[in-house]
């Protein structure tokens, strides 16, 4: 076992070489088009940012933000602080590593449906090496050695194969989603280690022990940034659209990447 994970290993960092080349004067014209092309893309982008939001569920979304914002202020934020206070910053972030190690299917799978081979592969080098080397995923050595994450999700997934996002919608405790970002939260959530939908590598045995994982792993999460929220929302005219017009614009630009 310790030789394939070795041999994965070396896989990983010997791969991604890239090649030079100089720009010759035959290669001006080239230039200038590629140039222009960049202005279009540009261009694109910021007409696609000033598309209007879908939402025919605005006065549901403003009263469900309303209450999620109350539900951190008061309740979620407070908790999450003291858990701070207790659970030093270093045992933090080994959990935080190891959360991000069990999200492992939900990346490779995803990976796999849009044809990216070349990130599933490493995606199974991460995994295989955090969670021998880096003693079940506390430590990310992958990381560390310059093989980066790569994050797709089922809504990604959706997005990429060209389903539109549909209406805009505010889940509870979760916040700004849509249509689409929804039903694929439900797959990845089905497929994710930490939750119980009866797959045999899923680690609760019960719904209880999945919402106390859930729970742990957004507290720890929000532990490591603290103040984001706040800072996020001080300076908008309008929190709701704020949020609304800022999580769009975020997933459109992911599916695109």
């Amino acid at each position: 076992m310790k030789y394939f994970t070795f041999l994965i290993f070396t896989l990983l960092f010997t791969t991604g070489c890239a090649t030079k080349t100089n720009l010759t004067p035959n290669d001006t014209n080239q230039s200038i088009v590629s140039q222009l092309d960049e202005s279009d893309e540009f261009d694109n982008e910021f007409e696609d940012e000033e598309k209007e939001v879908f939402d025919p569920l605005e006065g549901y979304n403003r009263w469900m933000t309303s209450v999620n914002d109350n539900i951190y202020i008061y309740a979620f934020d407070p908790v999450s602080r003291g858990y701070a206070v207790v659970v030093p910053k270093p045992a933090r972030v080994g959990l935080s590593n190891a959360f991000d190690n069990l999200k492992f299917p939900i990346r490779f799978t995803n990976n796999l449906l849009q044809l990216k081979f070349d990130h599933s592969i490493k995606e199974l080098g991460r995994f295989m090496i955090n969670s021998t080397i880096g003693v079940l995923g506390l430590f990310d050595v992958a990381k560390a050695g310059g093989v980066e994450a790569y994050p797709e999700d089922f809504g990604q997934t959706l997005g990429h194969y060209g389903v539109g996002s549909g209406f805009h919608i505010v889940l509870p405790f979760f916040g700004p989603s849509n249509l689409r970002d929804s039903l694929g939260f439900a797959v990845d959530t089905a497929i994710s280690p930490t939750t119980n939908a009866s797959l045999k590598y899923q680690i609760p045995d019960n719904t209880e022990k999945a919402l106390g994982l859930s729970t742990l792993y957004y507290l720890n999460k929000n532990s490591l940034h603290p103040g984001e929220y706040e800072s996020l929302k001080k300076d908008a005219l309008d929190v709701y659209t704020f949020f609304r017009d800022s999580y769009e614009q975020k997933r459109a630009k992911e599916i695109k990447e």
